[in-house]
């Protein structure tokens, strides 16, 4: 009996205990659930799991506090502004370029050959500056030098795209003014980011606060205030505050998606500004190509006044204006100091100038201005003669006796697929206007001219083009055989010998009367009429362009290559030499010698023959 109780009470004790074991694990076991100890992280609260998003998805349950704020720094990162500074533009997208391919060997990808751009004569300038660069670096990896290539793409297509542009802002570039500005909008939006997340945490309620006290004060600023003059004082400790509490933000676990969504407004918004500053600035600078500089205007006005107190002083040379002996120069142009500079330059190089007759066509705007001009500024012992062409007495032409200068067509082409290759090319063709087509009319008793655009300087004597034997030619010009006519895709095939080079206006020798003789003017006339009643939908000027090009073929005797050097209002990569040697510079493309947006180191050529003593150069602030 005794032995059966003790058995009893123990079989109890063992089921007492067990039942005690069991309470135990069934509390223990959830609880070490709920806090991850089964993974050997201590989860200090909850962790919201978002869905994938195209950064990557961070994972509470396998990462530590660390590692979490590693791939918040990673997603930041990734979304870093797509455009890079100034003096980042070579070497960051050399980094970028070798990255992308390291990355799509590791995935699998096919990678495209590096691209290899030789250096022409034209781009020696260029070739000299990469070289450079890449001896003071002293170490450089391929990846770099993959780089040099595709910031030279870059350039090549944005040149393409935009034409000189491109070249003349990186010149022109000036400091921002707004640098901390937009440094305290990229802080105050990744302040932003981490503020949600930050705020869910009842531990950390002082970062919270600091963050919300910081944010209101950059909102605040920002409002008072769109550049750097505006900030205050003790800005840069505001900066430090801020650095200092977003670093401390990121060492926690962070909502990514809600990082996410605000990371994505800033790119967003980047992109957006920035579109809207490129359009803006091409704007600006076609307005700028396009219009009258204020300075010039008021030249223009101040010349008329003047024209109209002072006495009428008439130079006595009209048996010169139709004395066919002599040697006739035509310029057409609006321009006061670019007629100036194209006939100062012309008869400081002539062996004898009193042979020399310029005729200088202009509207009924300028005329009176014009010739107070070269009143005032007589140049050596030529005879210049002035003409308003809407008072010309041209019979019975049915052409418009309005002004029209020389038309420019910006032609943009690439010889094979890559955009990097040498192939990509711009450039701006110089044609005969309207108005040229008047020119037999208007000197009915001449024989032969010249004629110059009013965006060139004479740096050779131009007395032997008189001697050319023209071989019945109607125009002596200057071929560019890197243009031809099967590449301009606006000309209408079967009309054209499709290897034939372009030529330029700018310096033109004409027979007139080989051109009276042949009717030019009329047959242009007729190839304008046709091609605007065909309708098709071109614009008025590549009808234009095509009636010219008709007009002139198998017309045109090409000139020596160095009677005229073209490309110094568009190309920064001219040869020095071929300048220097060049009987005339012409300034074809948008960037005129007299704007401010000329190129910098053609702009002497110009220069030293405009005459800077003339009291209203200095009135009206004209310093080209």
């Amino acid at each position: 009996m005794k032995g059966g109780g003790g058995g009893g009470k123990r079989r109890w004790r063992v089921l007492v205990i067990g039942v005690l074991v069991l309470i135990i694990l069934s509390t223990l076991v959830p609880l070490a659930f709920l806090l991850g100890l089964h993974n050997g992280f201590h989860s200090p609260g909850f962790v919201t799991v978002q869905p994938s998003s195209p950064f990557d998805r961070i994972n509470a349950t396998k990462h530590s506090q660390r590692d979490l704020s590693v791939r918040v720094d990673e997603v930041l990162h990734r979304i870093n502004p797509v455009l890079p500074k100034k003096s980042d533009v070579k070497v960051g997208s050399r980094v970028m370029n070798g990255t992308s391919k390291t990355d799509s060997k590791k995935r699998g990808l096919p990678v495209s050959p590096a691209v290899v751009v030789k250096p022409s004569p034209a781009n020696k300038t260029k070739t000299k500056a990469v070289t450079s660069y890449k001896g003071v670096q002293g170490k450089t990896s391929n990846a770099s030098y993959k780089g040099i290539v595709n910031a030279d793409e870059t350039q090549r297509t944005c040149q393409l795209k935009y034409g000189s542009y491109c070249l003349w802002r990186e010149e022109n570039k000036e400091p921002l003014k707004d640098a901390k500005v937009k440094h305290m909008k990229d802080l105050l939006f990744v302040a932003r980011a981490y503020y949600p997340s930050i705020a869910k945490m009842p531990s950390q309620s002082k970062l919270t606060r600091d963050m919300k006290q910081n944010i209101q004060e950059f909102e605040r600023i920002l409002s008072e205030g769109s550049a750097d003059a505006d900030l205050p004082p003790q800005v840069d400790k505001k900066f430090q505050k801020m650095e200092a509490v977003i670093a401390k933000a990121k060492s926690f676990p962070v909502d990514c998606n809600n990082v996410d969504k605000k990371l994505r407004q800033i790119l967003d918004l980047t992109e957006d500004e920035a579109s809207f500053h490129m359009k803006q600035s091409v704007f600006l600078y076609q307005l700028a190509v396009q219009t009258m500089p204020k300075s010039l205007h008021c030249l223009s006005m101040r010349l008329t006044v003047e024209y109209f107190k002072s006495a009428p002083v008439e130079v006595d040379d009209s048996d010169k204006f139709s004395d066919p002996s002599l040697l006739h120069f035509v310029i057409i142009s609006d321009n006061i100091l670019a007629s100036s500079v194209v006939i100062n330059s012309t008869a400081l190089h002539a062996r004898e100038s009193k042979n020399f007759v310029f005729h200088v066509v202009t509207d009924e705007q300028n005329y009176f201005a014009m010739k107070q001009w070269f009143i005032r500024n007589p140049c050596k012992q030529a005879a210049i003669q002035v003409l308003n062409i809407e008072k010309l007495e041209l019979g019975n032409s049915d052409m418009m006796k309005k002004l029209s200068l020389p038309a420019e067509f910006r032609v943009s082409f690439t010889s094979g697929d890559n955009l990097g290759s040498q192939g990509n090319r711009t450039y701006y063709l110089s044609l005969f206007s309207q108005s040229h087509y008047l020119i037999p009319k208007i000197f009915h008793k001449l024989k032969k001219v010249v004629v110059l655009d009013h965006d060139v300087v004479v740096q050779r004597d131009l007395s032997p083009l008189w001697e050319v034997d023209m071989e019945g030619k109607v125009n002596g010009a200057v071929k560019s055989c890197s243009v031809r006519l099967g590449q301009l895709k606006s000309l209408k095939r079967g009309s054209f010998d499709t290897n034939a080079c372009l030529w330029m206006s700018g310096l033109n020798v004409i027979d007139l009367e080989r051109w009276r003789e042949l009717g030019v003017s009329e047959t242009y006339l007729k190839f304008f009429k046709q091609q605007m009643s065909g309708g098709g939908g071109a614009s008025r000027e590549a009808i234009a362009l095509q009636a010219t090009l008709l007009t002139f073929q198998d017309k045109v005797y090409g000139l020596d290559d160095k009677w005229a050097v073209s490309g110094l209002g568009y190309d920064y990569y001219l040869n020095t030499q071929r300048i220097k040697n060049a009987a005339t510079l012409h300034y074809n493309g948008n960037m005129k010698p007299w704007l401010e947006l000329g190129i910098p180191q053609y702009k002497n050529y110009w220069r030293k023959h405009l005459n800077r003593e003339d009291r209203f150069l200095s009135d009206c602030n004209v310093n080209p």
